[in-house]
């Protein structure tokens, strides 16, 4: 027997991929990149249409998403993407603001000009959806630019820790347009950002994140003012 076919024999046989995880990672996703709205509804089959799966995969995407509190039930068959009240706003901030910043932190030392470029090239896709009012673009490509940054600090618990904070909040950077588009505070952390990671500057770069997290908490409290919303 070839050796190729030895070592496939020996090799443990990889668990088909359900097609209800394929769901939740999608949903999930979108979640975490602000697609939905807080309030937005969604039926099992809404949701099966838009993930390109029947009802059984999705009802069971949406009821993990339920249990990790990204969702909430409202009906039989119909969730709605949840509102965050002031207080769990906070305590996600604070949390994001200690672990993020960590990250940021620990990827600054990683910092190369490809790194650099890459980094420049996400930002030129928000800034380009930013011009032309295309908010939900905006945050799809502004979860890159941080996960991105993330990731070069090689800690994979860490971000796996954060990555549940952004689906609890993801929803909820919509409510930063237009305000924050016109003022330009992400785009402004953004650049130092990329600035303090070409100079593998660990703690620029951390601050820079941190002022990022603090700016959207503020526009966020003065949306939930503005709204009436507890």
């Amino acid at each position: 027997m070839p050796e190729s076919s030895v070592a496939e024999a020996a090799a443990p046989a990889r668990p088909p991929v359900r097609l209800g995880d394929i769901a939740y990672e999608k949903l999930k996703e979108s979640l975490i990149r602000g697609t939905y709205r807080p309030g937005h509804k969604l039926t099992v089959r809404a949701a099966a249409d838009a993930l390109g799966v029947s009802s059984t995969p999705a009802r069971d995407a949406i009821n993990r998403l339920v249990l990790e509190g990204a969702l909430v039930y409202t009906g039989p068959k119909t969730v709605i993407v949840p509102h965050l009240d002031s207080q769990i706003l906070e305590e996600i901030t604070l949390i994001r603001l200690a672990l993020e910043g960590l990250a940021a932190e620990r990827a600054g030392s990683e910092g190369t000009q490809t790194i650099v470029a890459e980094l420049e090239a996400i930002q030129a896709l928000i800034d380009a959806a930013l011009d032309e009012a295309r908010y939900a673009d905006a945050l799809w490509h502004n979860k890159e630019f941080h996960f991105f940054i993330y990731r070069l600090a090689g800690l994979p618990h860490l971000l796996g820790m954060i990555e549940p904070l952004w689906l609890r909040i993801g929803a909820s950077f919509n409510d930063l347009y237009p305000e924050f588009a016109l003022a330009k505070y992400g785009v402004h952390n953004h650049r130092a950002a990329i600035e303090a990671i070409g100079e593998r500057d660990g703690s620029s770069l951390r601050a820079a994140i941190e002022s990022d997290i603090r700016d959207g908490f503020r526009q966020l409290k003065r949306a939930k003012t503005a709204d009436h919303q507890p």
